[in-house]
């Protein structure tokens, strides 16, 4: 895939070791697709080439992604950072959902209940995270037989002593 110009586009390239592999990663980003397509909002594309070499063993990943970042907000050496917060989003809130819950196995999908559902488990979440636990399966085991302790956390009982 072309990237546009040398003017059009961006890159940074980083290698870091951990776990006894090497991994290198190649980041370009370019405005060229920009009013190429009528895809809503598309400012940028980016490319990133992933190298992991562990003993003699070398494999290569090649990822594409669009965004409607500008390049100012999705410059190469920012792009790492924000796929982080992607994951750390995925991970703390999404996975939670997913499997403690188990939504995607919801029967519930007619008028505002899905909705409703998902902000009651989004609600559940939050409250143990700002009670700092660290287990959010466990700790729902714990409240369902004590139904006072979730009531407390949301100001409608006193906290138990």
């Amino acid at each position: 895939m072309a990237f546009g110009t040398e003017q059009e586009r961006a890159s940074c390239k980083s290698v870091e070791k951990r776990a006894g592999r090497m991994v290198s990663r190649a980041i370009w980003t370019s405005g060229a697709l920009k009013g190429y397509t009528d895809w809503p909002g598309l400012e940028r594309v980016r490319r990133i080439q992933r190298t992991v070499a562990k003993g003699s063993e070398t494999s290569v990943d090649i990822s594409y992604a669009v965004t409607s970042l500008s390049a100012e907000q999705a410059s190469p050496s920012r792009l790492p950072e924000l796929s982080r917060e992607h994951w750390t989003i995925e991970n703390r809130l999404h996975w939670v959902r997913d499997l403690t819950f188990d939504e995607d196995r919801c029967q519930v999908r007619s008028g505002s209940a899905p909705q409703t559902l998902c902000a009651i488990r989004n609600a559940a979440i939050g409250l143990l995270r700002i009670a700092a636990v660290g287990n959010i399966a466990a700790a729902l085991r714990r409240n369902a037989a004590r139904p006072n302790i979730p009531l407390a956390l949301v100001g409608a009982l006193p906290i138990p002593g």
